[in-house]
């Protein structure tokens, strides 16, 4: 039995614990204005509030989703897969209990949503500039209601992945590299933009309007990171038997910081020597997203590798970068505008599976290589398999009844009139010039040059 003393300590242990929890959930939160300002410096112009849009309305809808559906989901399916006790009341007990001892159950399951929400909201921008708005916000309400909550499921919510014995700490894998994955399906699904690809293949580049949004996005993204994989270390405090005030996850929370400061350091500097070395040009945007491919690698193991991994690991997933986006745009076809597959999607999976080569538990002869390697490769195949097959299905499914897209015309006058009945910038006019091609980069139309 508790002393009136420990009581107290009891309290002040969970009052800082709680305290930390919320600071880094707003602080994570406050990432959507990263994705926002992203997402809306590599589009054109003329959609760049169709993006912000979608950003607004991914939280908006996503969220509430996520409540009412997504986390019982999580809990359901992780006692469904991972052998333990499923009670579909009990899974909506904590959040919906009016008690004030539902407290803690109220601040995890925010903690919680603003994971959801980051999945949900990298999904944006590989489909920007021809999606149509009500299908992407249907696949939101999915993704936070099922597609994403199952993955969960089978891993942080004690599923059979957790079982197995999978390790992701912040979400490289589960939150990142799903998100990656169902970016990509969809934009392969829905197709590329109208002139993103000639007739005999070959690829044009559509640049975004704004490096300035981009690069400050980034940098807006790098900060609230640190929300995402330090705050995950989401215990500060611990109460032994004894009545002690310890440290709780922090004992490792220096660790996380380091490794994440030097994986995304790294990530930049990765991306700009491979794009330096097929161009001869260090381009600024491959730039920004090597920083951001070296942060997602370094997520799923921040907490569990020596520093060095964190440097080799980030470095590795700036240098993939240029290369698979590469691929993905002149081999496989898809235009993946914001390049959502080569930062979050394969550097999630790479960050997931090189975790055995610089785990601490090798290097300090506890853990085998080997033994930590088979969960990692069947955490992302079923990850990776269950994304693509349900974001495909959805998808295919809008695309089948005409939904999936705008139309060519609305397309070309840009989804900010066709789709919001706004201009972002009005005071640019429409005057053509040498180039034949609108200030954003868009073709005038036979129409237009009449006028």
């Amino acid at each position: 039995m508790l002393t009136p003393l420990q009581t107290d300590l009891a309290a002040v242990v969970e009052g800082v614990n709680l305290v930390w929890v919320l600071t880094v959930t707003f602080l994570i939160f406050f990432m959507h204005a990263g994705f926002a300002m992203l997402e809306a410096g590599q589009v054109r112009s003329k959609n760049v509030a169709n993006q912000l849009t979608k950003n607004l309305l991914t939280w908006s809808v996503g969220v509430v989703v996520y409540f009412l559906l997504g986390a019982a989901v999580s809990t359901i399916v992780g006692g469904l897969t991972g052998g333990g006790p499923v009670s579909v009341s009990g899974a909506f007990a904590d959040v919906y209990a009016p008690e004030a001892a539902a407290t803690t159950a109220w601040v995890d399951w925010l903690f919680g949503a603003v994971f959801a929400m980051t999945a949900a909201t990298i999904v944006s921008g590989a489909v920007a500039g021809r999606a149509r708005l009500r299908a992407y916000v249907s696949y939101t309400v999915l993704l936070a209601g099922v597609i994403y909550p199952v993955v969960v499921g089978v891993t942080w919510a004690g599923g059979f992945l957790s079982t197995l014995g999978f390790h992701d700490f912040a979400g490289g894998m589960i939150v990142h590299g799903m998100g990656g994955i169902a970016g990509l399906t969809a934009a392969w699904v829905i197709g590329p933009r109208m002139d993103r690809y000639n007739d005999d293949g070959s690829a044009n580049v559509i640049p975004g309007h704004s490096m300035t949004f981009a690069v400050l996005g980034t940098l807006i993204l790098a900060f609230g990171w640190y929300g995402f994989n330090v705050g995950t270390a989401a215990s500060p405090l611990a109460l032994t038997e004894s009545g002690e005030v310890t440290l709780g996850a922090f004992a490792y929370v220096g660790r996380v910081a380091l490794v994440t400061t030097l994986g995304m350091a790294a990530g930049a500097i990765g991306a700009a020597g491979m794009a330096m070395y097929q161009t001869g040009k260090v381009d600024t945007l491959y730039v920004a997203n090597g920083l951001l491919a070296g942060l997602v690698g370094v997520t799923a193991i921040a907490d569990a590798i020596v520093w060095p991994g964190a440097l080799v690991v980030g470095l590795l997933c700036g240098v993939q970068l240029p290369l698979v986006f590469s691929f993905v745009e002149k081999r496989l076809k898809i235009d993946d505008v914001c390049a959502v597959f080569p930062v979050h999607g394969s550097a999630g999976v790479l960050g997931a599976v090189l975790f055995p080569v610089f785990a601490t538990g090798v290097w300090n002869g506890s853990a085998s290589v080997v033994e930590l390697a088979v969960p990692q490769l069947v955490g992302v195949a079923v990850i990776g398999v269950w994304t693509f097959v349900a974001t495909a299905a959805v998808f295919g499914l809008f695309r089948s009844t005409g939904q999936a897209r705008v139309t060519r015309e609305h397309e070309r006058e840009g989804l900010d009139t066709s789709e919001h009945g706004v201009d972002t910038y009005p005071e640019f006019g429409r005057p053509e010039s040498e180039t034949g091609l609108r200030a954003d980069g868009g073709a005038f139309t036979d129409a237009e040059r009449e006028e």
